[in-house]
């Protein structure tokens, strides 16, 4: 790429962002969330993690996947060889709706969003998605495994590494959060191992991990 397309890429990438704060499509359609956009990276980044929604937390320090939640998700991917610092400097983060949906009516966690919601937001996805042009996604918990792998089971596609028609590794990862009694299981820990594994060898491929 060269630097003037790399300038305008990254130019186009600040305007979506800046139309992703001000938006309040879902706020208009009667959802009581807290707009806001939670993302970060360049555009010139190789991989992009996709989660589910921010969390209160993640409004509160301006950033996706922070405290206890974000503390797991850098665990693995530095078993994988990326730093969170780095990590967090050269690669994309987002959600499948980028604003946070509130606790849940139960008051047990936070809601999930929507289909509505999450058609609302849609368009934003698809967007960072063209600009930014991952070779590797990262989608994180169900609601973001089923946007790019469909209607699957976590317990069939955590630990597998698929390349969808645009040649992107898709590398699916179970959501972090302590509340999960999904990760209480061992056989589900074997699988999150394998898929570490997996994303190591695409990013690092022939390196042992005494290499890294």
């Amino acid at each position: 790429m060269s630097s003037r397309s790399s300038v305008s890429t990254e130019q186009a990438l600040d305007a979506l962002h800046s139309e992703m704060q001000a938006c309040r499509r879902c706020l208009e359609a009667g959802f009581a969330i807290t707009p806001g956009a939670i993302f970060s990276g360049p555009a010139s980044a190789r991989v992009m993690i996709v989660g589910q929604a921010p969390g209160v937390t993640e409004v509160e320090a301006q950033r996706p996947f922070n405290a206890s939640s974000g503390r797991r998700l850098f665990q693995w991917l530095a078993e994988a060889g990326w730093e969170e610092d780095t990590f967090r400097t050269m690669q994309y983060m987002t959600a499948i709706t980028k604003c946070y949906p509130g606790k849940s009516p139960g008051g047990k966690g936070d809601r999930a969003p929507s289909r509505a919601e999450q058609k609302l937001c849609a368009p934003f996805l698809e967007r960072e998605l063209a600009l930014v042009t991952p070779e590797i996604i990262i989608p994180v918990g169900g609601l973001a495994i089923r946007r790019f792998l469909g209607k699957v089971k976590l317990t069939d596609v955590v630990g597998t590494a698929v390349q969808d028609d645009q040649g992107r590794w898709v590398v699916p990862l179970p959501h972090p959060s302590g509340a999960s009694l999904w990760l209480n299981k061992p056989e589900h820990q074997a699988l999150v191992h394998c898929a570490i594994e997996r994303l190591r060898a695409i990013e690092h491929p022939g390196k042992s991990r005494d290499e890294m």
